[in-house]
């Protein structure tokens, strides 16, 4: 699933959510738009939750790499490292 970051674009559908009173009312008095925050804070915790998987899936691969960089150093060395 990508995740379009122009929300403008995009199908929304209307939906329900349980959300604490007291962060209801400031957001409210803020003149924020509560159902973009809150798509913001969904799309950011899909976000990390994916990251999150992507790192355990890959754990394997990341540390055969890591240990071969640790073992043998880099491929190729960059002009201004001078080591």
């Amino acid at each position: 699933m990508r995740i379009r970051s122009e929300t403008n674009s995009v199908t929304r559908k209307p939906t329900n959510l349980t959300i604490r009173k007291d962060v209801l009312e400031e957001a409210k008095s803020l003149n924020l738009n509560t159902s973009k925050a809150a798509e913001f804070g969904i799309v950011q915790a899909i976000r990390e939750l994916k990251s999150k998987e992507w790192v355990e899936h890959n754990q394997v691969a990341i540390s055969a790499h890591n240990e071969r960089i640790a073992k043998q150093g880099v491929l190729l060395k960059p002009k201004w490292d001078n080591r």
